[in-house]
């Protein structure tokens, strides 16, 4: 994302937050947030899980890397086992499931949604 005065954009850091109170073991930060409106670039969060697993459905491709632990990305019924430094794409108009049995911190970046379609499908579960 740029700016159109062409001052550089700047996001300081913040201890990673609960998604939500109902989902303790899954932590959220919108580095880059959400636009409501659609977006043409991307946008980037740091995320966790810890003993827990995580459904979604994008009309995005979304791109995870794995900063520290062990994630485990399900598509169609195909499990891959990323441990850190490895990295994983869930295509656009899949449902991903997102499994870390002990502990998983991730930089996950989606892509363009330039019509602002959103999310669905969210299940949440402790393993």
């Amino acid at each position: 994302m740029s700016r159109e005065d062409g001052q550089i954009d700047y996001f300081p850091a913040i201890e990673l937050p609960l998604f939500k109170e109902e989902w303790p073991r899954m932590r959220n930060n919108a580095i880059i947030p959400i636009r409501r409106e659609g977006w043409s670039d991307f946008l980037v969060a740091e995320w966790s899980l810890e003993g827990a697993a995580w459904e979604d459905f994008h009309p995005h491709p979304e791109y995870n890397y794995v900063l520290e632990g062990e994630l485990h990305i399900t598509v169609d019924g195909k499990t891959v086992v990323l441990k850190t430094g490895d990295s994983a794409t869930v295509p656009a108009g899949k449902l991903g499931r997102y499994e870390a049995p002990v502990f998983a911190r991730m930089l996950g970046v989606y892509g363009s949604n330039p019509n602002g379609e959103e999310s669905s499908q969210f299940k949440y579960e402790e393993l």
